[in-house]
């Protein structure tokens, strides 16, 4: 009866400490979620500016915008090989 008594208390011990463990986690996870989610309200902000601006800008001055964006980067990448 002690040995059974010793593992049934060693089991209630590593139980709650499962328990712990995983309320610290879904805590952990609440607040992750809260993150994505305001910066998601950020991003989509931006995003909504970004598609005024395209919007008012003519398509030419975008194009030569986007391409020039894109010269850069390929400049960039060949002086990093």
């Amino acid at each position: 009866m002690g040995g059974l008594q010793d593992r049934v208390s060693l089991l209630k011990r590593i139980s709650s400490d499962i328990h712990e463990e995983v309320d610290s986690h879904n805590r952990m996870l609440d607040r992750m979620g809260n993150d994505m989610d305001s910066s998601r309200g950020v991003l989509s902000g931006t995003m909504d500016k970004f598609k005024m601006v395209f919007e008012k800008k003519s398509s030419r001055r975008t194009f030569s915008l986007i391409a020039s964006f894109v010269v850069l980067f390929l400049i960039t990448y060949f002086f990093m090989l």
